[in-house]
């Protein structure tokens, strides 16, 4: 069910990973930022926005992860959009001739038959440097960056003060390094400076996973994740409560996903023959 969190915005919660799909009325419609994740859910979500005499005109994907590229034939043909890393990242994906059985492997079991993958990854990439959605409705500012995974963007919605950050600033899930990059410490930590940039004009923000937050829970999440990052950084035993007993039920697998970064990071510097 769409909830609103903002004048003019609205989020969807799935019941798996907690992603947060965002919605932004326009003057002809609304802007859908990371549908998903199951046909059932994005169905619903088309059928709230019905209810409400919305239709969908354009889509907006901050990431090339499977979670934030889907879409259902219920949401309509509106264009997609994407950074152009972001829409290369996918083009080269697609490419393949065994995509759809790439992408399938990386599903959670509990909803691999659940999830339509028919229209998954269709993104427009913008232009480099572009900086607005091109689209009638609220300016909504691009701030792209490399951290998690190339091609992210957060999204500043200046009117209404919200910060749409993809999967950052979550209270569930701790930094995702993309370690695929040159620098994925570096990268981590120069998003964080931009997203802290534009605090001040943030009443609420929005995470690819987890609660949605206000003024305060943003400034103190970047607090968090940096110390979490420079703690990896540092070779320093991590004290984050995403990680260990302290999470939260259901998350403990976060866990693991810190001992492999962490495990990564240091074969890394052990094969560099320096720090990180």
């Amino acid at each position: 069910m769409l909830r609103r969190v903002a004048e003019g915005v609205l989020a969807h919660q799935s019941e798996l990973l907690q992603n947060n799909t965002v919605v932004v009325q326009g003057r002809a419609g609304v802007l859908l930022v990371d549908p998903g994740i199951t046909g059932d859910e994005m169905v619903a979500i088309a059928d709230d926005l019905r209810k409400l005499g919305q239709s969908v005109v354009a889509g907006f994907s901050t990431h090339p992860d499977w979670d934030h590229v889907l879409w259902h034939a219920k949401l309509g043909e509106a264009p997609r959009y994407g950074t152009a890393r972001c829409a290369a990242y996918m083009r080269d994906l697609l490419s393949n001739a065994d995509w759809k059985a790439r992408v399938a492997e990386g599903l959670p079991p509990q909803i691999a038959e659940e999830t339509p993958l028919d229209l998954f990854g269709l993104i427009t990439g913008l232009p480099a440097e572009t900086t607005q959605i091109p689209w009638d409705g609220p300016k909504v500012r691009i701030i792209e960056h490399q951290a998690h995974a190339q091609g992210h963007a957060a999204l500043l919605i200046e009117e209404r003060r919200v910060l749409v950050v993809g999967d950052m600033l979550s209270d569930v899930l701790i930094p995702m390094l993309d370690l695929s990059a040159a620098d994925p410490i570096e990268d981590y930590l120069a998003a964080l400076r931009l997203l802290e940039g534009v605090a001040g004009d943030v009443d609420v923000f929005i995470p690819g996973h987890g609660s949605v937050g206000g003024a305060e829970q943003l400034r103190a999440q970047i607090d968090q994740d940096r110390a979490y990052v420079q703690a990896l950084r540092d070779h320093q035993v991590v004290n984050d409560p995403r990680v260990g007993p302290s999470a939260k039920p259901g998350w403990e697998w976060v866990s693991d996903v810190h001992n492999g970064q962490a495990q990564r990071l240091a074969q890394r510097s052990e094969r560099d023959g320096a720090p990180r």
